[in-house]
């Protein structure tokens, strides 16, 4: 059977023992993505109130979890990063689905505030070291189709969205206020099924002699697209992270009922997981600066609209448009640090970037949370996050000026 492109391509640079069908490694990918994504960091908010109303947490509380998570993930980002260039990216998307699983076991059977945050510091951990290896590891290995890869791996982030906006109101029905530990025992059993894929589908690459990654890698954390990159992840940070925490409890909050917030919710899921693959084909055909730009302005409008309207309207305006761009930034800023470098050095590029975005999630909550707490609520916490993403699109104005300069 003749190979493709992308496989030959992977095979020239070293990257892999034997072709593996396109289908299977990234439907794999669409998995890793589903679990330490979706799962171990977006679905809190949708747990969130059932653990509160069943453990009696604040939103102060509520908001250190996400912090703890955050923290994790900041910690072993860069160290992620240096593993995958050293280890393999196959390597290290199981020891991080490994650990996320174990955080999901913890998290279902701990009543402990103690115990919550060390299961969400795992979550945090494990995050880090499968989901910007899993993208550096597909995108390397298919070079010539990179966004739209990169753009199906992260529609699994839309797909595991869903599933949690369905799963989770469905356990309230028939569990109450203990619904929460059955989520978490669900997403365990999810982290298991893609370790499983990972280590069967997932490609493994070839791992470069002792000191042939350090030449020019340090060139990485001075290159300034990256850092206007990386700057930009971390206005995505600061304020996607806040929104999938706490934007469930403010519709709840204006009078919006469970089943209708879950709804909406599962609607940017769907919406997501049929938006990743358009970005991705949209970047390839028209550059990624421009649309990480567009994604950019649509997310601040989304973010604005249930502050001037919440109402069922406002909120279903801002999933809507939530769902259907927020792929858009993710997939094009990967993407950006990936092509930013030479392939050897794509998993530190990505990890370096993510690192802008690990303390902008771990600020961003926390900030939300206290603002919710004590200075004027919902309203307020997402006004500020508004102009976070403002001052973001100002930066990706900046990002397609430098582009175009150094084309």
């Amino acid at each position: 059977m003749r190979e493709t492109k992308e496989q030959k391509a992977g095979q020239d640079a070293g990257t892999t023992d034997r072709p593996i069908p396109i289908i299977l490694p990234v439907l794999t990918g669409m998995m890793v993505t589903l679990v330490t994504v979706a799962f171990a960091r977006l679905a809190f908010g949708l747990i969130l109130p059932s653990m509160r109303t069943d453990l009696g947490l604040s939103y102060q509380q509520a908001g250190t979890l996400v912090t703890t998570a955050s923290l994790g993930y900041l910690f072993l980002v860069m160290v992620a990063g240096v593993f995958a260039s050293r280890r393999g990216g196959r390597a290290a998307v199981v020891l991080g689905l490994a650990l996320v699983t174990a955080g999901f076991i913890l998290l279902g059977v701990s009543s402990d505030f103690g115990l919550l945050l060390l299961g969400m510091l795992i979550l945090g951990c494990g995050t880090a070291f499968a989901f910007t290896p899993v993208i550096s590891l597909l995108a390397g290995h298919y070079p010539h189709r990179r966004g739209t890869v990169i753009g199906v791996t992260n529609s699994g982030i839309g797909i595991g969205v869903l599933l949690a906006s369905l799963l989770i109101p469905a356990l309230v029905d028939l569990a109450g206020h203990s619904a929460w530990r059955w989520a978490w025992g669900a997403f365990a059993a999810a982290g298991i099924i893609a370790l499983i894929s990972s280590l069967a589908f997932l490609p493994n690459p070839r791992i470069a002699a002792p000191g042939s990654t350090s030449g020019g890698s340090a060139s990485v954390y001075r290159d300034k697209k990256l850092i206007l990159t990386g700057l930009l992840y971390g206005v995505v940070g600061t304020t996607y992270i806040a929104q999938t925490t706490f934007m469930f409890s403010y519709a709840l909050a204006s009078g919006v009922t469970a089943s209708t917030a879950g709804r909406l919710s599962a609607l940017l899921g769907i919406l997501s997981i049929f938006a990743g693959p358009c970005w991705g084909l949209f970047s390839d055909r028209f550059g990624r600066p421009a649309a990480l730009l567009i994604s950019v302005a649509l997310n601040a409008v989304a973010t604005l609209l249930p502050v001037l309207l919440p109402t069922v309207t406002g909120f279903t305006l801002h999933y809507l448009i939530l769902g259907c761009t927020v792929s858009g930034m993710f997939t094009s800023i990967l993407i950006i640090a990936a092509e930013s470098v030479e392939p050897r050095l794509a998993p530190r590029a990505t990890s370096y970037v993510t690192l802008f975005y690990a303390v902008g999630q771990l600020a961003g909550p926390a900030l939300a949370g206290l603002l919710i707490e004590y200075a004027g609520g919902f309203k307020t916490a997402f006004t500020a996050s508004s102009a976070v993403l403002a001052l973001g699109f100002v930066l990706s104005c900046r990002l397609v000026r430098l582009s175009r300069r150094s084309a």
